[in-house]
């Protein structure tokens, strides 16, 4: 595979990006190189070998479902330094 100024001016169309020309010559070099390293993996016999799929060989492992002794709410808020009857109250820190 090329990578041509078309295949790089639609990714950048794609992604929503824009790039000078020295940006788009040094992603035409990245991708080159990528493109390179791919090349060279195929080169490689892999008759016979199967598709690693996952790392580890378990399967579907959950924990038990329990009931676990919990705080209350009046419990949880003694200890902060502002809030309701059922909040903890913070300051404002994203703005409109």
């Amino acid at each position: 595979m090329q990578v041509t100024d078309a295949l790089i001016n639609k990714l950048c169309l794609l992604a929503r990006l824009e790039f000078n020309t020295d940006e788009k010559e040094s992603i035409r070099n990245d991708l080159n190189s990528m493109l390179h390293f791919v090349e060279k993996i195929n080169e490689l016999n892999l008759d016979g070998i199967e598709p690693l799929t996952d790392i580890s060989d378990n399967r579907n492992i959950f924990r038990a479902d329990r009931v676990i002794e919990t705080i209350t709410r009046e419990e949880a808020l003694k200890n902060v330094p502002d809030h309701t009857l059922e909040f903890i109250q913070v300051p404002k820190v994203i703005k409109k």
